[in-house]
């Protein structure tokens, strides 16, 4: 009897779905704009090289990285992977940013084994105009969606003006 105990703990438990607790705050000049969007996802701005050197202490499995090439991403990425830790770059800007950017970031988001995640441009808004379409596409109305983003850093006309004409692409008859 106590085995079958055990298996349905581990039915309804899976070891996948426990996250590794990482920081709720950071050092703003390591980390500016860090947030803590749920468990296993924080927001952030550009992260300095020793704020990276720390993220896997810190508990994080993967970075995605949605700055563009010209913003240094290839100096971050071979930090990142030096250190053991899974880098995606998804460059995008409010110009460029696509529903197949935005699914791309999920899927990550969506895969056990990256959680951890640090996800992070120049300044958050980027990654707060992906967070508000991902709850958009996710069922939230266009109010909750950008509060959701906005909490992760979304700040510019820009970026929701592109979260909007993405969401306006999805929800058309």
């Amino acid at each position: 009897m106590p085995r079958s105990w055990l298996l349905v703990g581990l039915l309804l438990f899976p070891a996948s779905a426990q996250v590794a607790q990482i920081p709720e705050s950071m050092d703003a000049a390591a980390l500016p704009n860090y947030v803590l969007v749920r468990p296993g996802l924080a927001a952030a701005g550009q992260p300095t090289p020793e704020a990276l050197g720390r993220l896997k202490d810190q508990g994080f499995r993967t970075v995605i990285d949605i700055r563009t090439e010209a913003e240094g991403t290839k100096a971050e990425e071979a930090i990142v992977s030096g250190l053991g830790l899974r880098y995606v770059s998804v460059p995008l800007t409010a110009a460029t940013i696509s529903l197949d950017d935005v699914r791309a970031v999920a899927k990550v988001l969506d895969d056990p084994q990256a959680a951890p995640v640090l996800l992070h441009c120049a300044s958050s808004n980027r990654v707060g105009g992906v967070i508000a379409v991902i709850e958009g596409l996710g069922g939230k109305s266009l109010d909750e969606a950008e509060a959701a983003g906005r909490r992760a850093g979304l700040r510019s006309q820009a970026m929701v003006d592109a979260v909007r004409r993405l969401l306006a692409d999805v929800t058309k008859p």
